[in-house]
């Protein structure tokens, strides 16, 4: 049996850790809270909920190529009903979201991409390839009704960009707010915003609705260009990070593997 000293010891040490671990939290939480207010104030694109979409020529290229990324979505559309729940690949959805009707294809995010979904869509990828400052890139499916409460980002250094690529033409029960405004997805249409503000989304319909999800980073000027490039690189060294990339290829093999096999 282990001496009291012995047990006193280990409580120690594993209090020391957690302590260690707290500490190294709050510096970063304290590096991440300087980095937003740097990206307030040195934005080179204002800091409004929802932006024009000329205010980022590369998007109108996008919407330019947008059949060739649907074309590519009904394809794995067809398999629909294999794509995991956003909440079974990232646990920090599962605050907003833990049913089945929020879908999602994953193609890359903060430094990790998918080589098999590139593979599958090749022409989106290229497109992608428009975006200054990608960030994450994938597919977001809506089943009918659903709902994501209201909810903010984790960090203001990324602008969102949705592509409409399956738009049910019922805008008074499909739309997203964003702070104030309730906006509404077209198919071959951009809609960007900041998703550190308050939004919420639905679709309240009985049909599907798709839209190509991408974080970018926002433009910044100097210092916040840097102070803003270095929080997105430490993303992939995060747990939520590590934690998703592990459930995407754990889904990854049944997908590609012996989901193809039954094929």
């Amino acid at each position: 049996m282990q001496s009291t000293s012995q047990q006193k010891g280990k409580t120690e040490g594993l209090e020391d850790t957690m302590s260690g671990q707290s500490a190294v939290g709050r510096t970063v939480q304290r590096l991440v809270d300087g980095a937003e207010k740097l990206n307030l104030k040195y934005s080179a694109v204002g800091n409004p909920p929802v932006f024009p979409t000329d205010d980022f020529p590369w998007a109108r290229e996008v919407e330019a190529e947008w059949r060739l990324i649907r074309a590519e979505l009904d394809k794995i559309l067809v398999r629909k009903g294999e794509l995991p729940a956003f909440h079974e690949i990232s646990s920090e959805v599962r605050s907003i979201s833990s049913d089945q009707n929020w879908k999602t294809f994953f193609l890359c995010g903060y430094g990790i991409k998918s080589e098999e979904a590139i593979r599958q869509c090749p022409e989106t990828w290229r497109i992608l390839q428009k975006i200054p400052g990608l960030k994450s890139a994938m597919f977001s499916i809506f089943e009918p009704g659903k709902h994501l409460p209201p909810h903010r980002g984790p960090y203001n250094g990324v602008l969102r960009f949705h592509l409409g690529l399956v738009v049910p033409p019922e805008p008074d029960k499909i739309a997203i707010r964003v702070a104030d405004e309730v906006c509404h997805w077209e198919e071959g249409k951009a809609l960007i915003f900041d998703d550190a503000f308050e939004h919420e989304a639905w679709n309240h319909s009985d049909k599907v609705r798709v839209v190509l999800f991408v974080d970018f980073e926002k433009p910044t000027k100097f210092p916040a260009s840097l102070t803003n490039k270095a929080i997105l690189n430490m993303a992939v060294f995060t747990p939520f990070i590590r934690e998703g990339y592990k459930a995407h290829k754990k889904w990854e093999k049944l997908f590609y593997g012996e989901g193809q096999k039954h094929r």
